[in-house]
């Protein structure tokens, strides 16, 4: 059946099947690999190395390089470019993501731009292979590019949630899709891991292994893509146009983005949700950037460690972000995310008291971040799925986008600028528990069915 503009209107109850569950979940495992093996573990470290080499050649091992690099006539401390750089695809982001999730809103194909995206950012990941030696401006290029990419097809993937699942699935199949992912990340990083482990006998360097690694995680997001892509094929268009679509895809975007704007008060709830989802997530995604330079610079763990770290906190995740969804449909979203939380402050603050070289005690605390990790970021996605108005669901994810994964820019601007101020990590680390502590206390005043109502959705049996 079309819609009085041409567009196909599809069935939502046919929508919600398992096969489209399980096929929506699939991009979470497509480009988790990206997420854990380059943003996570390997591309801090890596351009900050490529700056080190370009500021400082001739640096004995061992000495600290006191050189600054020169962005745009700024000077700017090696050990900050990896968290200025996302800083600036944040920010780039914020602005960008708006038109996405508008235009996505208005597409009569909405796969069509989920596969078009991540397969740009796919390219941009792959080519991170070319960096080597003193690189490190191509390298702040495809940072950005990527994780613009990963934030734009991440808000038409999270929108596309209230497409396949109802208001009373959304926790249990956000928290699969999320663990599916960690497992697809984990894999290919233990992959990665080996491949680090035997370079020298398969007649590779170090480097040359870490850039084939960034190589496999730009394909293992383009090929795992298309799952989603063609399992998603049928949905078409939107379930409920919020202006007239007679402008086109991009001509009436700029008339939603207007009307959304002169709107947002009358969606108290969900923009208090959005501003509580800035501090915390902005807190998580310091962390989660900035683990595996902590664990380098801080505690003196070389790569194959910090891979190993990362490995844990995996396939941890994967048991956590399921054991949450199981916690969430008793005690409800909201209670279960207040209490990952309180747990992400506590970790944070075990993980400064970490001493140097000591690897058990960080496996601790690798094991900490895992359980609480995967459980708080699903149930965020599935808890906020509830609060935005029905066929606004990109453009409202855009803005949700905006802050999440790999797109944080206060907690990755604090802890860069702590870094430059005090020359630790280990301070830089601390600050982001003050984005907990204010997140979590905004997101108590969330009163999450009266939200739900003022959007105009479908009461789910627990909030």
């Amino acid at each position: 059946m079309t819609s009085a503009t041409g567009l196909l209107r599809a069935d939502p109850e046919l929508e919600r099947t398992r096969a489209h569950q399980r096929a929506w979940g699939w991009y979470d495992w497509a480009n988790s690999a990206y997420v854990t093996t380059t943003g996570t573990v390997l591309i801090s470290p890596y351009l900050t190395a490529l700056a080190r080499a370009d500021a400082c050649p001739d640096l004995v091992a061992g000495q600290v390089c006191d050189e600054r690099l020169s962005i745009l006539g700024l000077p700017v401390a090696v050990g900050s470019l990896a968290p200025y750089t996302i800083t600036v695809a944040t920010l780039v982001s914020a602005v960008v993501l708006l038109f996405v999730g508008a235009v996505a809103d208005r597409h009569p194909r909405p796969t069509h731009l989920l596969g078009g995206l991540a397969w740009s950012g796919a390219a941009a990941a792959s080519a991170m292979f070319f960096l080597q030696g003193s690189s490190w401006q191509l390298g702040v290029l495809l940072v950005v590019v990527a994780n613009l990419c990963l934030g734009a097809s991440t808000v038409v993937y999270d929108a596309l949630l209230n497409r396949v699942a109802h208001p009373d699935d959304r926790d249990k199949v956000s928290s699969r899709a999320w663990a599916l992912g960690y497992l697809g990340g984990g894999l290919l990083l233990a992959l990665n891991l080996g491949l680090m482990q035997v370079h020298e006998s398969l007649g590779l360097s170090y480097e040359m292994a870490i850039r084939i690694s960034l190589l496999s995680a730009g394909l293992w997001w383009a090929v795992f893509t298309l799952i989603p892509v063609v399992g998603l094929r049928r949905i078409r268009g939107t379930t409920a146009p919020p202006v007239d679509r007679a402008a086109g895809v991009l001509g009436g975007t700029f008339t939603q983005l207007r009307h959304t704007f002169g709107e947002l008060r009358s969606y108290p709830h969900t923009l208090t949700f959005l501003l509580a989802y800035l501090f915390f997530n902005d807190g998580i995604q310091t962390v989660i950037t900035s683990a595996s330079l902590y664990g380098t610079e801080a505690l003196g763990f070389d790569t194959s460690q910090m891979i190993i770290t990362i490995l844990v906190v995996q396939f941890v995740a994967f048991g956590g972000a399921l054991a949450f969804g199981v916690v969430a449909g008793r005690a409800g979203a909201k209670r279960t995310v207040l209490g990952g939380i309180l747990m992400w402050t506590l970790v944070v603050a075990f993980a400064y008291f970490v001493p140097a070289g000591a690897f058990g005690v960080w496996m601790v605390c690798a094991v900490l971040i895992g359980t609480v990790m995967g459980g708080t970021q699903a149930l965020s996605r599935s808890l906020y799925s509830q609060l935005v108005p029905q066929g606004r669901e990109s453009e409202f994810f855009s803005f949700y986008q905006a802050m999440e994964r790999g797109t944080s820019w206060f907690g990755t601007l604090a802890f860069g600028l702590t870094y430059q101020l005090t020359g630790s990590y280990r301070p830089a680390i601390l600050v982001t528990i003050a984005f907990f502590v204010v997140g979590g206390l905004i997101l108590t005043r969330v009163r999450v069915r009266e939200g739900i109502a003022m959007a105009g959705n479908e009461q789910p049996r627990i909030v």
